[in-house]
């Protein structure tokens, strides 16, 4: 195969990945700049009493107590989980008609960490969608599709990827006779376009391909999660398959503490109960993470019998999982701070002037290419017709 032909194939790679991905990239990565700052829009958008002020040092109120109240309120529903931010001081319940109900029927009671007091009753999980941020997320995971909706995006992203690497293989050849990040600005736009989506596209590189990869990962957690319970969790669960459910659930506080005890170091953060989609019929899945900047990535389930209060077993992610919760914070940029979150922002703007600009010079080319033909065309007719008068 000669060089000429090489290239030809690349373009053709890279001009039908960007195109069959552009829109939906556009979407993703104008959805994706408020998701940069959701943990700051969010608390500007909380309708929720304010937290208790409190000495520091206070400890928290029991889960238990917690728990209760949240049953009192909703009395004929279940408890889902029970997640405790250790950014914030609150408790989140979630509450379900019944385990395996529809998702949307879903909803959380938020309390305040140190006095146990309500400070927001939440909507309905399919209300929440329709909030500002709740229709940003949707339209960034899975575009209100579900499961088929996020193989679809995690298929985009993996276009995008392609597309990537492909521009890379051709900006040498087709800039060769250029200064590096040279832009001719004083030729004609299409062209003056062409260097600037070269040039921007080497600078967002890097992180469009982390971007990128990264949200491929983040689009399987569904089907990788469902893999590890049908492996790894059914094997640890073969010996409780027969036993019934535990007419009576341990202490939710005894719980947490004696999973931090099976983890000394670890920071419990949230548990699922008995019968929610990520635990088991017989056990809490309790949710733990590290300490230190790349552990406080990382999460541990262990599983405490929801009887007897006991520790069955630390359940140890495997790699994939691992890769999984490690892409999350690199998708997002949440892990330095607010000057990261800018960079991510300001990469994420960059990233669209790049998609947009290769949607231009696509809509370019062929206007350009359809007025060489009409022009072509118009000159075999006046061709022709001189030919006639000539007869």
């Amino acid at each position: 195969m000669t060089v000429a032909s090489t290239l030809k194939s690349w373009y053709w790679i890279h001009k039908w990945t960007s195109l069959v991905c552009t829109l939906f990239l556009l979407v993703i990565c104008l959805t994706g700049l408020p998701l940069v700052f959701h943990e700051e829009i969010e608390h500007w958008l909380d309708d929720g009493k304010p937290y208790a002020a409190v000495p520091d040092g206070t400890p928290p109120a029991s889960l238990d107590l917690i728990v209760e109240k949240a049953r009192a309120m909703y009395p004929r529903e279940v408890i889902d989980f029970v997640f405790m931010d250790d950014d914030e001081p609150q408790v989140l319940v979630g509450m379900a008609p019944s385990y395996g109900a529809d998702p949307g029927l879903s909803h959380f009671v938020k309390f305040d960490a140190h006095t146990g007091e309500l400070l927001k009753d939440g909507r309905l999980a399919s209300e929440e969608k329709l909030t500002f941020m709740g229709i940003m997320l949707a339209l960034h995971v899975d575009w209100f599709a579900g499961l088929p909706g996020e193989l679809f995006i995690g298929f985009m992203g993996l276009l995008f990827v392609v597309a990537i690497v492909s521009g890379v293989v051709l900006y040498g050849p087709f800039m060769k006779k250029l200064p590096f990040g040279a832009v001719r600005a004083s030729r004609s736009r299409r062209l003056k376009w062409l260097d600037l989506h070269n040039l921007l596209g080497v600078v967002t590189l890097v992180w469009g391909s982390v971007v990128g990869l990264t949200g491929v990962i983040n689009e399987l957690a569904t089907p990788l999660f469902g893999l590890w319970q049908a492996t790894e969790v059914a094997e640890i669960m073969a010996p409780y398959k027969n036993d019934a459910v535990p007419a009576r659930l341990a202490s939710v506080q005894g719980a947490t503490e004696a999973a931090a005890k099976a983890l000394p170091g670890n920071t419990v953060i949230s548990m699922n109960f008995p019968g929610n989609r990520f635990a088991t019929p017989h056990h809490y899945m309790v949710w733990t993470k590290g300490a230190t900047p790349l552990t406080s990535h990382l999460f541990t389930p262990v599983l405490v019998d929801a009887g007897t209060g006991q520790v069955t077993t630390v359940a140890h992610p495997p790699w994939y999982l691992t890769a999984l919760e490690l892409s999350r914070p690199l998708h997002f940029g949440d892990y330095g701070g607010m000057p990261l979150k800018i960079l991510w922002a300001l990469l994420d703007l960059l990233t669209i002037v790049v998609l947009a600009s290769g949607l231009y010079l696509w809509v370019a080319r062929r206007k350009a290419a359809d007025a060489r033909i009409a022009a072509l065309a118009r000159q075999s007719d006046d061709a022709l017709r001189q030919a006639r008068e000539a007869i």
